[in-house]
């Protein structure tokens, strides 16, 4: 039984990932670009504030069951008790490493998130469409997203690593 928990819980962990990975790829590769094109400005800032709004409540969800998964893979793979956490030799193995950058995107992702989402995407979404506060605020929020995605690059490379 605990081997096909595991694999439920592993394949709603990458299908919960896939959700908020894939939603940022898809926002900056495609939706972004699509509406930057998008005239007046108000017109393209409201479609933004939409957006980023409706993949804001996906997002955190899937950050939530990220978080109660990834806390279960650790239990199931045998990582979850103060022997392996406290054990300097296992964080210098490969497995360990992987283990600790992929632990680091993730808490680096979240904060990137929830600045973005909560401080960056709000003001942006107040500022008169076309101004010069607009415009910084978006910017901003461009690069935020940009490094967030970067770093989950860096997270799947672990995840890999980690797998394998």
């Amino acid at each position: 039984m605990h081997t096909a928990l595991y694999y439920t819980n592993v394949t709603v962990h990458v299908l919960a990932a896939l959700l908020w990975l894939g939603g940022m790829f898809f926002l900056a590769v495609v939706g972004a670009p699509a509406l930057r094109a998008v005239e007046p400005p108000r017109l393209r800032q409201q479609l933004f504030q939409a957006l980023g709004t409706r993949f804001r409540r996906a997002g955190w969800v899937a950050i939530s069951v990220l978080v109660v998964t990834g806390i279960g893979n650790l239990y199931f793979r045998g990582w979850l008790h103060e022997a392996v956490l406290t054990d300097g030799a296992f964080w210098r193995t490969g497995t360990g490493i992987a283990l600790a950058v992929k632990l680091a995107c993730v808490i680096t992702m979240i904060t990137l998130s929830a600045v973005h989402d909560f401080v960056l995407g709000p003001r942006a979404g107040r500022a008169e469409p076309g101004s010069a506060r607009a415009v910084r605020l978006r910017g901003i929020s461009s690069w935020t997203a940009r490094v967030e995605a970067m770093v989950g690059l860096g997270l799947v490379i672990a995840a890999v690593r980690l797998a394998r």
